[in-house]
């Protein structure tokens, strides 16, 4: 140990029960890289404290801290219910929250936001990439030390938890220098130095000496960071790095992307069996598939053509992901106990309520939220309302909608058969508060409302209604009124069995797809209620399509 580093010691050890960054290894804030899965899963192979990937203040600013009590976890969530953070008790004293911020203020509203469920913040001031610095953020702060300093100074006086930064060096280390006491005197806990100017990529050297030049002028831990592949590829190079440095700790990027068992004392770990466990972590803690496969294809990196490389890149869901693996029982296991613990909770927290109004009326009321991707493109609740109105011959349900005035959200009312339904939730739109009232009222009655489902089968135990989804047992599936719903059949005669109406399917036979309510020598038999459902149906799965994409880029 060098005698900046027992200095560094002494600093850290003053801090008391706080998370110290004195001789530790740790795993680099990475974008996309550190969620949840592989930070709990860096941490099972020895790794001492984990970073977050940065996350900017404006997109925390907007999210509600949610403890879910399905998954452990406390989830930091937007309105439309992405999660932007999540985190267990499994990594509270371990992880660092990773910030992207230009401004004191914000920056210190975030920090307030996560600080009793993380060990520390951590000011981004080293990524060069254009969506960092184009705000003013990252390394676009290296060349403004004052507001580094109110930055730093506004959190560290802010907060009760540990404040560190991470930077790269700059073209002269007079100037790396003057950054770096402005930074130590602000009372941060430590500084991670990126060996690298804000203009170099991973395949240029990293300056170890420059690194160690700040170590010797400064007293708090400094991190080393930018070892990854040149000189760091097995557990005892991160040693040789921190010697070469002469740094306090080691914070590790690619070399735990690409395999996070780096941090393992008796070496590397197969990457199939590395895989199988961050996958465990993947379903434990229901990561979103997106993320998934990204963090599976790193840790593929070298093998992305083989037969289990093929099969990630055609995979659609972690449900398939978790096949190629042989953890699909694993994945069904887990799943069905989270799906059975939600249903129970939404029993009670989701139960239908009646509402007395103020015209003597009463509303079922249930408190939910329309979450777009848990639904088809082509299908909406409203759109599977209106094709139950078709089925029962019932007039189209209406809608009656209001405006909070004082933060233009909305909340609507359907009017259904004579009785009335809406959710409790006040949406951003009048066409998702439409949304909400209509999955309110099918759930009352029992029908599904057209979501995703993993058990098909369980979900079309209704009244005969086909919500849209894809069956494996078409037949099955079309087992209704004879409504035809679009998809391929060989037996084109039968799925045609309806009321007369082509769906638009190429026939050999064109003189008999033709036989439809437009010919006058067979006119359609039916009401014009009827009539007027089935074209609303139509309009209805358009509208919605459009207007919900309209509002997602919104």
């Amino acid at each position: 140990m060098t005698e900046t580093t027992r200095e560094a010691t002494t600093v850290a050890a003053a801090m008391g029960s706080q998370l110290s960054y004195a001789n530790k290894v740790i795993m680099a804030p990475m974008v996309r890289i550190g969620t949840l899965p592989m930070r709990l899963l860096a941490l099972d192979y020895g790794a001492d404290i984990v970073y977050c990937e940065e996350l900017i203040d404006f997109k925390l600013l907007k999210c509600k801290r949610i403890e879910n009590d399905i998954l452990g976890t406390v989830d930091f969530t937007m309105d439309d219910g992405v999660v932007v953070f999540r985190t267990c008790a499994q990594e509270k004293d371990r992880v660092v929250f990773q910030m992207g911020t230009a401004d004191p203020q914000r920056a210190l509203r975030v920090a307030k936001l996560v600080e009793k469920d993380v060990a520390g913040i951590d000011i981004n001031m080293g990524c060069p990439k254009e969506y960092s610095t184009k705000g003013g953020m990252g390394a676009a702060l290296l060349t403004q030390p004052e507001k580094v300093r109110q930055i730093l100074t506004t959190l560290v006086q802010g907060v009760s938890i540990p404040v560190t930064c991470k930077i790269r060096i700059l073209p002269k280390m007079e100037d790396t220098l003057a950054l770096v006491r402005i930074i130590e005197n602000t009372g941060v806990a430590a500084l991670a130095v990126h060996g690298r100017l804000k203009e170099e990529r991973p395949r240029d050297p990293v300056h170890c000496e420059d690194i160690r030049t700040v170590t010797e002028h400064v007293k708090i831990p400094v991190i080393a960071n930018g070892g990854s592949k040149d000189i760091i590829n097995q557990y005892a190079d991160i040693q040789r790095f921190c010697d070469m440095t002469g740094a306090s700790s080691v914070m590790i990027a690619r070399e735990a992307q690409w395999n996070p068992s780096i941090f393992c004392k008796e070496g590397k770990e197969p990457i199939g069996d590395v895989i199988k466990k961050y996958l465990k972590y993947v379903v434990d803690y229901d990561n979103h598939y997106p993320n998934t496969k990204y963090c599976v294809q790193q840790l593929m990196h070298d093998d992305l053509e083989s037969s289990k490389g093929k099969a990630l890149h055609a995979s659609m869901s972690n449900k398939e992901i978790c096949k190629v693996w042989e953890m699909g029982d694993y994945w069904r296991e887990v799943t069905t106990k989270h799906r059975e613990a939600k249903e129970r909770r939404d029993a009670e927290l989701y139960a239908v309520k009646r509402r007395r109004l103020e015209d003597g009326s009463y509303v079922c009321e249930i408190h939910i939220q329309f979450f777009k991707d848990e639904y088809r493109n082509d299908v909406t609740p409203k759109s599977v309302l209106l094709e139950y109105c078709r089925k029962m011959k019932i007039n189209q349900p209406k809608y009656e909608t209001e405006e909070r005035k004082k933060d233009r959200r909305f909340k609507s009312i359907l009017t259904i058969d004579g009785k009335k339904y809406s959710s409790s939730f006040w949406e951003k739109s009048k066409r998702l508060a439409e949304q909400c009232a209509a999955i309110v009222c099918l759930r009352t009655l029992g029908i599904p409302d057209g979501r995703k489902e993993d058990d098909v089968e369980q979900n079309h135990k209704t009244l005969g209604i086909p919500d849209g989804r894809k069956e494996d047992d078409v037949e099955q599936n079309h087992k209704t009124l004879g409504i035809p719903d679009g998809r391929k059949e060989d037996d084109v005669e039968q799925n045609h069995k309806t009321l007369g109406i082509p769906d638009g399917r190429k026939e050999d036979d064109v003189e008999q797809n033709h036989k439809t309510h437009t010919d006058t020598t067979k006119p359609l038999e039916t009401n014009d209620r009827t009539e007027n459902n089935e074209n609303l149906v139509d309009n209805e799965q358009q509208e919605s399509r459009h207007e919900l994409e309209q509002e997602t880029k919104s």
